[in-house]
């Protein structure tokens, strides 16, 4: 007899008692439920039993790697879902808030018009199920985060005078992909210098020179499970200005990764970065939260951050830890690992150095 639950089953056992079944259609659910990438589809789950609805283009594929669920093919995809419903005599269907359009909800609605779609519950028992990995999952991580770890320590030879921030970005995403990611786990930036102050700013054509600080963020996908790094180096010289920068955001990484543990207040694990950046005066130059999780997508729960409420930890999150200063026009250097929690700690899965480089 098998013991452990399937996500499906663990998805249909959380549903209330008063609600039949849930309909699941924004594409990291759906591959968070299937393991399976498509850009149509959706799926039904049912106290009973689950189905995986795509079409033609999909469905063979989906037959090889949907193993949880039944994989339905469908020619017009609202008459495919009306014949299902029928057949479990379901009346009451969660669907996702956050997943669904105001339109795509109307359509749906429209096309099931017997049955009550029910919104406020399903992302949430989503969001816990995503939540905490298993081991399977944390493997996939780990393969993505050691293909994000392979491709630092490649590209520290491509960083070179001359070189724009575009070329280096591209080059990047080359040896993830030659090495076997299967795709980038969000766009890559790369920001050298001025641009280096900007959080989330776009490589563009400007090349590194000497005295640059050069921030890179990226990370790979394996099996649709995402990897996040972010690392600051120096090109040719750094000013002693940088340095004590570059210092108070690895002393206050640091601090946070020594307190993180399963329970722990996100809003306290957020502080424990944020106070030291705080207290040497930069305050007002980390304006994001310290960290986030990363699964099938590259943020989602829990988040490290002043404004986290009262959500805690879990033993077997996974979370980023990326405290940032900020100095406009000028630099900005930020550091970040990915650790997964434990009961008494958290395991860093990011074995780059952080030691401040200049190359």
């Amino acid at each position: 007899m098998n013991l452990v639950m399937t996500k499906v089953e663990k998805l249909a056992a959380a549903l209330p008692q008063e609600v039949d079944g849930a309909i699941i259609t924004s594409p990291h659910n759906r591959r968070y439920l299937t393991g399976f990438p498509s850009s149509a589809g959706l799926v039904l789950v049912t106290k009973q039993t689950a189905y995986f609805l795509t079409d033609f283009r999909y469905i063979e594929a989906a037959k090889r790697v949907v193993l949880d669920m039944e994989c339905v093919e469908y020619k017009k995809r609202a008459e495919t879902l009306r014949q299902l419903i029928k057949r479990h005599g379901l009346s009451s269907i969660a669907v996702e808030d956050e997943g669904l359009t105001r339109y795509d909800f109307s359509q749906l609605d429209s096309a099931l018009e017997t049955v009550q779609l029910r919104g406020g519950i399903l992302d949430g028992i989503l969001k816990q199920l995503r939540l905490v990995k298993t081991a399977e999952e944390l493997e996939k991580i780990r393969q993505a985060q050691a293909l994000t770890d392979f491709g630092f320590n490649y590209i520290l030879s491509h960083m070179k005078p001359g070189r724009t921030e575009r070329e280096i970005a591209l080059e990047l995403e080359f040896a993830l992909r030659r090495q076997g990611a299967e795709a980038t786990a969000f766009d890559i930036i790369v920001v050298a210098g001025e641009n280096s102050s900007l959080p989330h700013g776009v490589p563009s054509e400007r090349a590194l020179t000497k005295g640059d600080l050069v921030t890179m963020d990226f990370g790979a996908m394996v099996d649709g499970w995402c990897s996040d790094m972010t690392r600051t180096i120096a090109v040719g010289c750094c000013s002693e200005e940088q340095r004590h920068v570059y210092h108070t955001v690895l002393d206050a990484q640091e601090a946070a990764l020594s307190v993180l543990r399963g329970g722990l207040s996100c809003v306290q694990g957020d502080a424990a970065a944020r106070d030291i950046i705080s207290a040497a005066g930069f305050g007002d130059c980390f304006g994001h939260g310290t960290g986030h999780g990363v699964g099938v997508e590259i943020h989602e729960a829990p988040r490290l951050s002043p404004t986290a409420g009262d959500e805690t930890l879990q033993v077997g999150s996974v979370v980023t830890v990326e405290p940032g200063i900020y100095l406009p026009g000028r630099f900005g250097v930020r550091i970040e690992d990915m650790v997964c929690i434990t009961q008494n700690g958290c395991e860093n899965l990011t074995a780059s150095p952080k030691s401040l480089m200049v190359v």
